[in-house]
């Protein structure tokens, strides 16, 4: 299933794609067949009530009343789910090394992959309160002159758990979207010298962009390995397949959970695929730019940058 929060009349609802544009609205469909709406009441609601609340909307959307049936361009999309906590990798290659080259030709210092990068996923906690949803203008922020849009696969934590082994960590995904995670480059430059991690590189309002659908993991086999592509007023940028992670989301899991608990709702993202961002290939966005971001199954998360 591809679930997804958007506003209709006026409040936020859950649904569930179907075919030809439609979406099933969950809650309003569980009221009219008479049953309990409970675990459709947001997003969160729904993965915290795991296979029992998939099963139920798998259940309404074979029976699918007209009455509860919206179009796409009758509704506004948010993300899917606004994360409990955020984190967010570095696990592409191609990307590291690309991004390490255009920041050496920006800075005049030389950066080379750390070993640790290669022993264990590398991730920074991120403003989990600065998301937007598909179609939402992104609002340059007034301290940068270089905007950049970042590729990425993210997954949707489904369940709590704490020093979860590789192994068992595919059955704590809820599910896939595609995230966004836009980023102030000449920021983002100047906070690499303090060698903490990314903060107004990558933090600020309307900077994290999720959606417009979470893909269900039963949809997907363990690891990941889905086409990506990002493009920009019409023009390809670049893309990959997320089977180029050098850690995939199970040793992600693993490596998080160490000693630590992680809970429904959390969301996590890989980092940009090789070529999913314009540093990479020499390009800037520029105010007005539209970009849209595709992985496959999942849908095409498409955005406006404002000035």
């Amino acid at each position: 299933m591809r679930l997804a929060t958007v506003i209709y009349d006026g409040k936020p609802r859950v649904v569930v794609a179907m075919e030809r544009g439609t979406l099933l609205d969950l809650a309003l469909t569980a009221t009219l067949l008479e049953q309990d709406a409970s675990a459709f009441a947001d997003m969160l609601s729904l993965v915290q009530s795991g296979a029992a609340g998939l099963a139920q909307a798998a259940a309404l959307l074979e029976l699918a009343p007209g009455a509860a049936c919206l179009h796409v361009e009758e509704v506004a999309f948010l993300p899917p789910i606004l994360p409990v906590q955020f984190r967010d990798c570095l696990v592409f290659k191609e990307h590291l090394e690309n991004s390490f080259a255009a920041a050496g030709r920006m800075t005049g210092r030389g950066f080379t992959i750390p070993k640790v990068w290669y022993r264990q996923p590398i991730y920074y906690k991120g403003n989990r309160m600065s998301f937007i949803g598909h179609g939402t203008d992104v609002i340059w922020p007034d301290y940068s002159e270089h905007l950049d849009i970042e590729l990425e696969l993210a997954i949707v934590v489904g369940k709590q758990g704490k020093d979860i082994s590789v192994e068992q960590a595919p059955e704590f995904i809820f599910g896939y979207t595609i995230l966004n995670d836009i980023s102030a480059r000449d920021a983002q430059m100047a906070e690499m010298a303090g060698q903490l991690g990314p903060a107004k590189g990558k933090d600020f309002d309307t900077g994290n962009i999720l959606g417009p659908f979470i893909l269900t993991a039963d949809e997907v086999p363990h690891p990941a390995a889905l086409d990506m592509q990002a493009r920009v007023n019409g023009e390809h940028w670049g893309g990959g397949n997320s089977r180029d992670m050098m850690h995939d989301f199970g040793a992600i899991l693993a490596h998080i959970s160490a000693s630590e608990t992680i809970y429904p709702g959390e969301v996590i993202g890989s980092g940009a695929v090789g070529t999913g961002c314009g540093m990479e290939i020499g390009k800037r966005l520029q105010p007005g730019d539209q970009f849209e971001l595709e992985i496959e199954r999942i849908g095409v998360l498409g955005n406006r940058v404002v000035k």
